[in-house]
């Protein structure tokens, strides 16, 4: 860890562009894992609503936030110095949120690029999609030594007792899974699947007619690794997607107290994902900000 970070001294914030991704991870880690998010500045409010919920959980000391713009860089190191690394160059900052754009293809696209740089460091590693709310700890449900875990993104109730398996694709050939909360092991299987998703990523670019994400090359990568990696499928009644949690409420109260990490997706808009986290009692940063490690931002 660089002298001038955590000298007495307040540094310039300047300084935090010399501040490595390895350095980073190295300072976070815990337990030889790290919890990773992509941030650009106007996901900051989500970003403290998820810092909240994974501070109530006491692993927020393992989080590592990769700013995707100088502000967020110097916002969170400034509040929560070394919890924040920007890996140049950084993204045109005004087109990285609104989905479905080249700019946000753009920002997601470097995912697996930082993950796979964290298992080459040699930690395991979490990520997650900020537009996420943990209600209780991930870490029990990640048994075993597989190589990559992950959530299924269909909305299609599935058995309490589900298979673990990777699921059967879809109508385009492919599964439904997502990109939106993985975890890896530095093995030699996830390094892999990181690797294909770079591959697949480079082989479907963005384009007007597909205003794709990166959500479609990760399925690519994990159904064309199949074979040789161990994959793990999360249970769903504790790893919901946004359609089924927000859409049947049924499902919600029959799976009661099973609920762990609740994902905001199946809508698009700051503003809609606000009122839905509000309306759900899920948006923490208006009563409990002074529980997240950054403060009121």
């Amino acid at each position: 860890m660089p002298d001038f970070i955590f000298s007495s001294a307040r540094p310039s914030l300047s300084k935090w562009r010399d501040y490595t991704l390895a350095q980073a991870a190295s300072f976070v880690a815990k337990n030889g894992t790290v919890i990773v998010c992509a941030v650009s500045q106007p996901y900051l409010p989500f970003l403290n609503n998820w810092l909240i919920s994974i501070s109530r959980q006491k692993h927020q000391d393992k989080v590592l936030v990769i700013a995707e713009d100088y502000a967020t860089l110097y916002k969170v190191n400034e509040r929560w110095p070394g919890h924040a690394v920007l890996v140049p160059p950084a993204p045109d900052a005004q087109t990285a949120h609104k989905f479905g754009s080249q700019g946000f293809f753009n920002f997601t696209s470097r995912r697996p690029r930082h993950l796979l740089h964290i298992l080459e460091l040699g930690y395991n590693v979490m990520y997650n999609d900020v537009d996420m709310v943990w209600l209780a700890d991930p870490f029990p449900y990640l048994q075993g030594n597989h190589d990559v875990y992950f959530t299924d993104d269909m909305k299609a109730v599935k058995p309490l007792k589900h298979s673990h398996a990777l699921p059967a694709p879809g109508k385009k050939g492919r599964t439904y899974i997502c990109s939106c909360m993985i975890f890896l092991r530095p093995t030699t299987g996830a390094k892999l699947v990181m690797k294909k998703w770079i591959e697949e990523l480079q082989v479907q670019p963005w384009s007007k007619a597909k205003k794709s994400n990166d959500q479609p090359a990760f399925n690519w990568a994990l159904n064309k690794t199949a074979g040789g990696v161990d994959l793990y499928l999360l249970p769903q009644a504790a790893f919901p997607t946004g359609g089924l949690y927000f859409k049947n409420l049924t499902w919600v109260q029959e799976t009661k107290g099973m609920h762990v990490i609740i994902h905001n997706n199946y809508i698009t808009g700051f503003e809609k994902k606000i009122k839905r986290f509000r309306d759900f009692g899920l948006w923490l940063v208006d009563d409990h900000a002074l529980e997240s490690p950054l403060g009121r931002v």
